[in-house]
C-alpha cells in the first residue's frame, strides 16, 4: 500500500541533510571574487589626487588658451588670473570678477603655484598672478609651475607669440 499523504515531520526529516554552513570551495570562490574586485578598484582610489591635479593643470591651460583666443578675436587685452587661495571675503575678489578684461579665474586645489618670469626669477604665488594676452598675439609671458607632492608640471607662455607649451616632469 502506498501512502497518500506524508506527515509534516517525515517531510522535514527527509529534506534536511543535517549539515549547515558553507563548504570550503564556496568560501574560496567568494574570497577569490572579492580579491579580484579589490585589485581592479584599489589602483583607481589611490590615484585620485593625481587625476585631480591633472584636471587642474588642464583647466589652467584651457583658461590660458581661451584668454589668448579672446584677445585676438575681440581686439582687446584679456587676462587669466591664477589664485593660490581665493575666498569670497578676500579683498579683490569682487574687483577681479568685475574687471572687463579678466576672462577667467583659476583657483588652486591643494596644488602649489610658482611663477618664473623672463629673467628666470622664480617666486611662489601666495596671492594671485595674472597673465595678460594682447590682440596682436603677444602676452606678458612667463612660466607657471604647478606642483603637488612629487608631480611637477610647467606651462610656458611665450611672450612674443602667446603660445603655450606644457612640460610634465
Amino acid at each position: 500500500m502506498t501512502p497518500i499523504s506524508v506527515s509534516r515531520d517525515a517531510y522535514l526529516k527527509s529534506s534536511y541533510s543535517g549539515s549547515a554552513g558553507f563548504t570550503l570551495l564556496e568560501l574560496m570562490v567568494v574570497l577569490t571574487i572579492i580579491g579580484m574586485a579589490s585589485i581592479l578598484i584599489a589602483p583607481n582610489v589611490g590615484n585620485f589626487e593625481s587625476r585631480t591635479f591633472s584636471a587642474q593643470v588642464r583647466h589652467a591651460t584651457s583658461l590660458l588658451n581661451y584668454a589668448r583666443r579672446i584677445a585676438v578675436v575681440q581686439g582687446q587685452p584679456s587676462t587669466a588670473t591664477f589664485y593660490a587661495v581665493l575666498k569670497e571675503g578676500d579683498p579683490g575678489f569682487e574687483d577681479e570678477n568685475r574687471r572687463g578684461n579678466n576672462i577667467g579665474i583659476w583657483e588652486s586645489n591643494a596644488a602649489t603655484l610658482r611663477f618664473r618670469d623672463s629673467t628666470d626669477r622664480e617666486t611662489d604665488i601666495e596671492d594671485r598672478i595674472g597673465i595678460t594676452f594682447y590682440p596682436e598675439g603677444g602676452s606678458t609671458g612667463g612660466t607657471l609651475i604647478f606642483s603637488l607632492e612629487d608631480q611637477i608640471v610647467t606651462v610656458v607662455v611665450d611672450p612674443f607669440t602667446g603660445r603655450l607649451s606644457t612640460e610634465y616632469e
